[in-house]
């Protein structure tokens, strides 16, 4: 498909240094310091505090996973911003599966909490397992740690991700491996893809709108607005072999693209 290999080269055609941040008036700015910001640390400590708890006799995952999705919708009723999940009946077609999301913001996780209606686990960078209450929910549910260190240690995650698809449980990852810098859809790496296809799973695009909005990166104050999540057509893997993992992110990246480009211009 000819097409898709001319949109998964995206240039970063302007430079980082000169993307705009957000102008805030004066009347948003201390609502963010004596508001938002607040209640969101409160919401992250009271919520990691309630699920460290739940992790001593929690093996399963299933309440902590319970107290996230709270976490997660009090985290956007608190910063004023309803998400409209569109497709959702693509998310029963399979039981399990490797959703890929598009990276634009801290309140990515959030929405993906709130919004999909089944248990699952996320494939993270090693280094937020450091940072307090995050860090320890992370370990205590289950959720995969991707350490980048070394190619073998890389290899290494990625199996623990398949091990978890083969276990029955659906695993939500970013492609482009951190937030975008300036709103637009980065290069995808094909560990997702590898995932998918090692264990057999469908791949399903998840298309994110609206949150790089509210929190860009390297911003530290909300601006409330409505958010979307729609759901791509799962891309079954059955019958490829991992050579077709580079191809297989690339459909990825065409859907989700085209999503949002679609919605958000």
């Amino acid at each position: 498909m000819p097409e898709t290999k001319e949109i998964v080269q995206p240039e970063e055609h302007v430079p980082r240094q000169a993307v705009p941040h957000p102008h805030f008036s004066f009347a948003m700015r201390w609502a963010n310091y004596l508001f938002f910001l607040p209640m969101v640390g409160l919401a992250t400590i009271g919520f990691g505090c309630v699920s460290l708890l739940c992790g001593v006799w929690d093996k399963s995952g299933g309440q902590q996973h319970a107290v996230a999705r709270m976490w997660a919708r009090v985290l956007l009723r608190i910063a004023l911003s309803p998400v409209k999940l569109e497709h959702a009946e693509r998310l029963h077609e399979h039981e399990t599966a490797v959703y890929a999301s598009n990276h634009l913001s801290y309140y990515d996780t959030p929405v993906l909490f709130a919004k999909l209606p089944f248990q699952f686990r996320i494939l993270a960078k090693a280094p937020l397992w450091k940072i307090p209450f995050i860090g320890w929910y992370l370990e205590r549910s289950g959720q995969v740690s991707v350490d980048q260190s070394s190619a073998r240690a890389s290899v290494a995650s990625l199996g623990r991700g398949v091990a978890t698809l083969k276990a029955g449980m659906p695993l939500v990852v970013f492609p482009e491996g951190g937030r975008a810098w300036n709103g637009e859809l980065q290069r995808m790496v094909s560990g997702a893809a590898w995932m998918a296809i090692k264990a057999q799973v469908p791949l399903v695009p998840l298309t994110l709108i609206g949150t790089y909005e509210l929190l860009p990166i390297h911003v530290y104050a909300l601006r409330p607005r409505p958010l979307k999540l729609i759901v791509g057509e799962p891309i079954s893997t059955v019958g490829m072999t991992t050579k077709e993992a580079d191809e297989l992110t690339q459909r990825v990246f065409a859907v989700i693209h085209a999503t949002y480009v679609a919605e958000h211009g």
